[in-house]
C-alpha cells in the first residue's frame, strides 16, 4: 500500500525524529511513503484561537497538498482530529466540499492505520520498564481512539503497560489554553504527572507530542523519575537506528 504521510508543523518543528521514526514504522509494516514537502499546517491553532477565516485558508493548502485517493497516515491525533471534524465547519458546501470529504475519509492517526487497517500490532520494539498509557483529548473524543495504542504497547517487549488513575483526563494543553489560564494548565499537569508516579511507571506514552511536551515540561521542572514518549518511539525502539 502506498500511503502519504502527514507530519504535523508541532512535530515537524519540535519531534523531527518522531517523524523520521513514524515513516521507519510505516516502512516495516509493507507500506510505500510518500512524503510532500511543501506541506505545512493543518490550521488547528487558528481554529481553536477563534480565527476561522485565517483557518480556512491553510485548510485549502492542506487540502491540496494531500491526494483525496490515497490513504494519509499521521503520528497526531490532534491534528488528524481537527482534519476530520473541524473541516466540517470550514468546508461544508463549499467548492472543495467533495475533496474534503474524500481526505477525511482517508486520514488516520497511526496507531488506528496499523491495527484497524493494516492489522499489525508487533514490530519487533524492545523498552524495559513499565509505563503509563495517556488518552489525549482528541485521540479519545476526535478520533474515538483508546484500546488500539495499548494493543500496540503491549506488544513490545520488556515493556510492562499499567492504567494510571484518570488516564482519559486532560494533561492541561489544550493549545492556547495552556497560554490563557496558565496555573490551571500548569495544575492539570501536575495532577497527570503524580497520577503516572502513584503507578510507579518509568514512562508516559501517548499518541500527541502536545501533550508530552506539555507533561515534560513538569517533569524536568521538578526533576521528577520519569519520561515522556510517543508511541511511534516506542513502536521503533531498539531497531530504528540500527
Amino acid at each position: 500500500m502506498t500511503v502519504e504521510l502527514f507530519i504535523p508543523c508541532f512535530i515537524d518543528q519540535l519531534f523531527p525524529e518522531t517523524a523520521f521514526n513514524t515513516k521507519r514504522i510505516l516502512e516495516k509494516a509493507g507500506c510505500s511513503v510518500v512524503y510532500n514537502p511543501e506541506q505545512t499546517c493543518c490550521g488547528q491553532p487558528a481554529y481553536n484561537a477563534g480565527f476561522w477565516d485565517e483557518a480556512k485558508q491553510i485548510g485549502h493548502k492542506f487540502l491540496h497538498d494531500f491526494s483525496d485517493d490515497r490513504m494519509i497516515v499521521s503520528p497526531s491525533a490532534s491534528c488528524t482530529g481537527m482534519v476530520k471534524n473541524a473541516y466540517n465547519d470550514l468546508f461544508t458546501n463549499t467548492t472543495v466540499h467533495n475533496r474534503c470529504r474524500a481526505i477525511q475519509g482517508n486520514i488516520h492517526e497511526l496507531s488506528d492505520f496499523l491495527v484497524n487497517i493494516l492489522k499489525k500490532d508487533y514490530f519487533g520494539a524492545e523498552l524495559e520498564g513499565r509505563a503509563v498509557y495517556h488518552d489525549s483529548c482528541s485521540a479519545l473524543r476526535e478520533c474515538r481512539i483508546k484500546e488500539e495504542p495499548r494493543q500496540l504497547l503491549r506488544k513490545v517487549d520488556g515493556l510492562e503497560l499499567v492504567e494510571m488513575k484518570h488516564a482519559d483526563m486532560c494533561c492541561g494543553f489544550g493549545g492556547t489554553f495552556a497560554v490563557k489560564f496558565e496555573a490551571i494548565s500548569s495544575a492539570m499537569a501536575e495532577q497527570k504527572v503524580h497520577q503516572a508516579l502513584e503507578a510507579e511507571a518509568d514512562f508516559i506514552i501517548s499518541t500527541d507530542s502536545s501533550c508530552l511536551l506539555q507533561l515534560q515540561g513538569y517533569i524536568d521542572k521538578h526533576q521528577l523519575p520519569i519520561k515522556t514518549m510517543h508511541l511511534v518511539d516506542v513502536l521503533t525502539h531498539s531497531w530504528a537506528n540500527i
